[in-house]
């Protein structure tokens, strides 16, 4: 999991990840950006939020949405026509920012309308940090407090309300299940999201997520089974290094609860599929890709 001894293994900060972004999307994806094109794509990734439309192509906005607990602020992007599954971004410790929104980007070309939350709302706007190398530098004492409030029962109220809101807007396609997806300290909401709107949440899908095992009620290996979603739980090599059995963990209880899950350490470090980590893996984070675009082609 993603804690100060990990990110001291980090190597140098991954400098060129918006380059390596571009180099990820297919022609089909690049084709379905429309009038953005790599230059608006790449203007967008620099700071410049602004919602695009075309025939064909994607739109964007930042959106509040009302929660208990106040406004979450987060980045919307789908389709510019038609209804189309919903997929809900936890990011990781460093929270929304360009790196996650050009993630974004690349599952809505594949036809599904994505939420990226700022999981930090009830204490600051997003962005906390333009990248995660400036998270390295003081962010674990400044995001510390914050991360403290993220247990389940938030997350799930959260959960509840996102889904509420995705919903009710034209871009969804409410026939189809919604889709999750939570990276490092996002992870284990994944789960949470499921468990909250059981009926609604059709796949979850982890990468590199901390704190799936442990003995509480609300953990969420003992979770698995009270939803109706299928699971894709991707761990990183260094984490099973460090904990080897929570793997075994993990399947017996997806086995013993009936849950449909794919439960697999990949050949990446912590953080290998996050585009602006420095333990960016290209080709292990493509092999997480296609696998959670074949979780959501379920939905």
């Amino acid at each position: 999991m993603c804690d100060k001894q990990t990110t001291a293994e980090f190597g140098t900060t991954n400098a060129n990840w918006r380059e390596k972004a571009m180099e990820g999307l297919s022609r089909r994806q690049f084709g379905a950006m429309g009038a953005m094109g790599a230059a608006a794509t790449l203007a967008a990734c620099a700071g410049v939020d602004r919602a695009t439309a075309s025939e064909g192509g994607l739109r964007e906005s930042n959106v509040t949405i009302e929660t208990p607990d106040g406004m979450i602020d987060a980045f919307f992007v789908h389709p510019a026509s038609g209804k189309h599954p919903a997929v809900i971004c936890w990011p990781d410790i460093a929270s929304l920012r360009d790196a996650f929104k050009m993630m974004a980007r690349r599952t809505a070309a594949e036809g599904y309308a994505v939420l990226v939350v700022n999981p930090y709302y009830r204490d600051t706007k997003a962005p906390q940090f333009a990248d995660f190398g400036e998270f390295r530098t003081g962010g674990w004492d400044k995001v510390g407090p914050w991360r403290a409030r993220l247990t389940a029962e938030p997350i799930m109220s959260d959960a509840r309300a996102l889904i509420g809101w995705l919903d009710a807007q034209r871009s969804v396609d409410t026939a189809r299940g919604i889709g999750t997806e939570g990276y490092c300290m996002g992870g284990p909401f994944t789960v949470w999201t499921a468990a909250a709107v059981p009926t609604r949440v059709g796949a979850a899908a982890s990468f590199h997520g901390g704190g799936l095992v442990g003995d509480s009620p609300t953990s969420p290996i003992n979770l698995l089974g009270t939803s109706q979603a299928r699971h894709l739980i991707a761990i990183a090599q260094n984490d099973d290094a460090k904990a080897p059995d929570e793997k075994d963990k993990l399947k017996a209880a997806a086995e013993a609860s009936g849950t449909p899950a794919q439960i697999e350490v990949y050949a990446g470090d912590h953080g290998w599929t996050v585009l602006d980590s420095p333990a960016y893996a290209k080709e292990a984070a493509e092999k997480a890709y296609a696998d959670k675009i074949a979780l959501y082609s379920k939905l």
